[in-house]
């Protein structure tokens, strides 16, 4: 069958939300759970009523097997160029290893050029060695030392 990839809709997040806390680490950062509390439904309108925000699904069959957020930044730096930020990528347990994850990213990096961005940045967990080797894989390269202050509550996993 093939996958389509396609912008996010508001009845697909139970589906992305399971995705997302389908790991050890997004168990212990999101609440899935039937039905979703309503913090998704607040940040899904956020992101879909941004026109620098694309949440994207890949959908196999008509159900959700992938997903990633796709954010374009304004800069001065770099001459006032535009970066994208990839983040949330997840691919469905069953679907791992069949080139999926590899189509997302394409599928972003081209949003991303032809949106005239100078770059495309993500972060991996350190933890997440598997995605390092994977987004190397893919001409990622780890150029910088990420930082972050997590804010209280802010850092569940």
């Amino acid at each position: 069958m093939t996958v389509v990839m396609r912008t996010a809709k508001r009845e697909d997040l139970p589906g992305i939300v399971a995705l997302l806390a389908d790991d050890a680490l997004g168990a212990k950062r999101e609440q899935f759970q039937d039905p979703l509390p309503d913090f998704y439904y607040q940040a899904f309108q956020a992101i879909d009523s941004d026109p620098h925000q694309r949440l994207m699904a890949a959908e196999k069959e008509g159900r959700v097997v992938g997903t990633l957020q796709l954010t374009f930044i304004p800069n001065l730096t770099y001459r006032g160029g535009w970066r994208a930020q990839i983040e949330g990528v997840r691919i469905s347990s069953e679907m791992r290893g069949e080139g999926l994850g590899a189509k997302m990213v394409s599928h972003a990096v081209e949003q991303a050029r032809e949106k005239g961005c100078i770059m495309i940045q993500l972060s991996c967990d350190k933890s997440r060695e598997a995605s390092r080797k994977f987004y190397e894989g893919l001409g990622f390269n780890a150029t910088h030392d990420g930082m972050k202050l997590w804010f209280k509550g802010g850092r569940t996993g």
